[in-house]
């Protein structure tokens, strides 16, 4: 028998973007599974949204109160029917092979997850672009998640994740987490003796933010979230994980040298790194709009993600804070 698919989106809000995801689903080759939508205690009214294509998908509407993404989407997962639960955000717009590819990647990777990269839609705006060059380049952190060759062992993440739905329950879904709830349940995955896996022909049109400000407030929290999730998992911590905050106190340290002690040595790296961004940008996008936003967009990313690295270690493992404490809205809490 051939794999039976479950798609749950959990959504707060977000109505112009949920209209996207269910129409490029309706345009799937392979026809063959369900929709569950999981309303997070949106403030706005889904269910006229959903209506539009009520005809078209089997799709169902369950609306809760507000937990999270995380719970969310395991309150979704015990609705579905099939054998596989697949995790995708309410901002994606998916390829009309999607369904079709994924079923044929499980029928021939063996795994218990699987997840896949993201790339911006010839559609998106300049700034859309340039984020989503950010967050999958190999000159970021965003590289680990780009393609198959660029990972040892993959960690699939939300917008973009299959897992067999009695794996899933055996491991209890998603963690109260809110922020950083994706990795952890790879990793709680790893733990458990389950495997995942890169499929690379899956790849989804990921909007993220289009507002810088909105962007680098989401990246901080990321960051922040990191050394919780070291703490949780200390088999698969990385030194790695560490490079935006020494990318961030780098910089510092170069204007330090520069106006002390008259020398740009340190600056001068940065620099190279500029340069590199901004080229390899244009070579990716091939537009000089979408490279110069990038460099600003590749810069917010490694100071934001940094800095709310570097507070959420210090509060960790220096003041001996519990995550819960030093971030509470990271976590829904009962």
């Amino acid at each position: 028998m051939r794999p039976t698919i479950s798609i749950v989106v959990a959504i707060f809000n977000r109505k112009d973007e949920l209209f996207e995801l269910l129409n490029s689903l309706t345009f799937q080759t392979d026809k063959d599974f369900e929709v569950i939508i999981a309303d997070d205690g949106s403030l706005i009214d889904l269910k006229p949204t959903i209506q539009n294509f009520e005809e078209i998908l089997h799709i169902k509407y369950f609306r809760k109160d507000n937990s999270g993404p995380g719970l969310t989407r395991n309150y979704g997962a015990k609705r579905a029917q099939n054998d596989w639960l697949l995790f995708v955000d309410s901002d994606v717009i998916v390829e009309k092979d999607y369904i079709e590819n994924i079923k044929k990647d499980i029928e021939t990777i063996p795994c218990d997850a699987f997840g896949g990269a993201d790339k911006a839609h010839k559609g998106f705006n300049l700034m859309q672009k340039a984020i989503s060059y950010s967050m999958t380049s190999v000159f970021t952190t965003g590289g680990i998640r780009g393609s198959k060759k660029a990972v040892s062992r993959f960690q699939p993440r939300s917008f973009n994740m299959g897992v067999k739905k009695e794996v899933f329950e055996k491991v209890g879904g998603f963690s109260e987490m809110r922020i950083g709830e994706d990795p952890d349940l790879s990793m709680t995955l790893w733990e458990n003796g389950f495997t995942t896996a890169f499929f690379d022909d899956i790849a989804v049109y990921h909007k993220r933010r289009v507002d810088l400000g909105k962007f680098s407030k989401q990246v901080y929290q990321f960051g922040c979230a990191r050394p919780i999730l070291n703490q949780r998992h200390p088999e698969y911590v990385k030194i790695s994980f560490a490079f935006p905050t020494l990318f961030m106190l780098g910089y510092i340290f170069g204007f330090i040298e520069y106006f002390l002690l008259g020398r740009g040595i340190i600056l001068a790296f940065y620099g190279l790194y500029t340069f590199l961004v901004f080229f390899h940008a244009m070579f990716v996008t091939k537009n000089i709009s979408i490279a110069g936003m990038a460099v600003i967009s590749t810069y917010i990313q490694m100071f934001s993600y940094g800095y709310g690295f570097l507070k959420s270690w210090i509060l960790l493992n220096i003041f001996r804070m519990k995550p819960e404490e030093a971030f509470p809205k990271h976590f829904h809490l009962k």
